[in-house]
C-alpha cells in the first residue's frame, strides 16, 4: 500500500492534503481556494452584514468599481473601503439579494434587488464580477 489511508474521521496523511479531515479516503474540509460563487457569495455576505473587514477581505489591492461600458466610479481597496464606509453609515439597513447568478470561469454575474431600508427605495442591479488571483479584480455594475 503506498498511500498512507487514515481510519474514518482521522486526519489525512498524504502531503497534498496534509490537515484536512476526512471520510473514508477523501477530504472532508473545504480547500484553501474558494471557488467563483462562494467569493462572491463571501462578499454579498459581508456587504449585507456591513462588516467593512471581512467585505474588503475579498477584493484585490487595486479592485475597480465601474459603471458597465463606462467609467471607473473607484479604483484602489483604501477608495473601496472609504466609498463602503458611507454607503453603510447611510443606509445601515442596506441589503441586496441574488435574484440570478452565472458563472463563466472567472466571472460572475449576479441579477441583485437592493432595499436601503425596509419600506425604503429598492433597484436592481446586474454586478458582473471578474476575479484574478483568488480575489475580487473589478465589478461592472448595470443599473
Amino acid at each position: 500500500m503506498d498511500e498512507p489511508r487514515p481510519h474514518a474521521g482521522g486526519r489525512l496523511c498524504h502531503p497534498g492534503l496534509a490537515g484536512h479531515r476526512v471520510r473514508g479516503n477523501r477530504p472532508v474540509t473545504a480547500p484553501a481556494t474558494l471557488s467563483p460563487a462562494d467569493l462572491v457569495q463571501g462578499q454579498l455576505d459581508a456587504y449585507n452584514a456591513q462588516d467593512l473587514d471581512a467585505f474588503c477581505a475579498f477584493y484585490a489591492d487595486d479592485a475597480v468599481l465601474a459603471s458597465y461600458g463606462g467609467a471607473v466610479q473607484t479604483q484602489g481597496l483604501a477608495a473601496i473601503r472609504e466609498r463602503h464606509t458611507g454607503l453603510f453609515a447611510e443606509h445601515p439597513q442596506n441589503r441586496a439579494e441574488v435574484q440570478h447568478r452565472i458563472v463563466v470561469g472567472q466571472t460572475v454575474i449576479d441579477h441583485e434587488f437592493v432595499t436601503r431600508s425596509p419600506g425604503g427605495e429598492t433597484f436592481h442591479v446586474a454586478a458582473i464580477y471578474t476575479l484574478a488571483g483568488g480575489k475580487i479584480a473589478r465589478v461592472d455594475f448595470v443599473k
